[in-house]
């Protein structure tokens, strides 16, 4: 919730619902058709009143459309690879790297980019850990060492990473929220 609230723009208004019984459950058992509908059951609950809907779990991600929700990474992605080049994507958490590749790989079919898929070592023990300051440290040198054209951090949790690598590096929440507000505004 803070990191999409530090990544608001002004004026703008967010509600949040956080669910992490099905981030747990996804990461235990994979994004099972029972995880996805309840997924797309706590999407839709939050249509009602609001200008878009936007999942931010990457793990969770391809539950979004059904509900007609905004996929935050989806986002990420369209941003990544829009000017063609290299793009290394870094994951923390193993459970999103499947649906991360498949999303990358789309968007940069569209715009011949060429995309590596790159797990950070450790990176999710740390964050489950509490130690965020390491894991956004991890995630900085990794992200500082890449020679893509374009390095973008799958995971909102990653952003804090952001301000340590010594390169720009796209994040989610801010690409992802203007994503959802060009889509309210149409």
């Amino acid at each position: 919730v803070a990191i999409f609230e530090a990544a608001r723009p002004d004026g703008v208004r967010l509600s949040h619902a956080v669910r992490p019984d099905l981030l747990a459950a996804a990461e235990a058992e994979g994004l099972t058709p029972a995880i996805a509908a309840a997924t797309a059951e706590a999407l839709g609950a939050l249509r009602d009143g609001a200008d878009a809907v936007l999942l931010t779990c990457s793990t969770l991600g391809p539950a979004a459309g059904p509900a007609g929700a905004l996929r935050a990474d989806a986002a990420l992605a369209e941003a990544a690879t829009a000017g063609g080049g290299t793009v290394e994507v870094l994951c923390s958490a193993p459970g999103t790297l499947t649906a991360t590749a498949e999303l990358f790989g789309a968007a940069a079919g569209r715009s011949g980019a060429r995309v590596t898929i790159r797990l950070v070592p450790g990176a999710w023990r740390l964050f489950h850990g509490g130690d965020h300051a390491a894991y956004a440290e991890r995630i900085a040198r990794d992200a500082e060492a890449s020679r893509a054209d374009v390095v973008a951090l799958a995971q909102a949790s990653m952003a804090p990473a952001a301000q340590l690598a010594g390169r720009p590096v796209l994040t989610c929440p801010q690409v992802a929220l203007a994503a959802a507000l060009a889509y309210s505004r149409s």
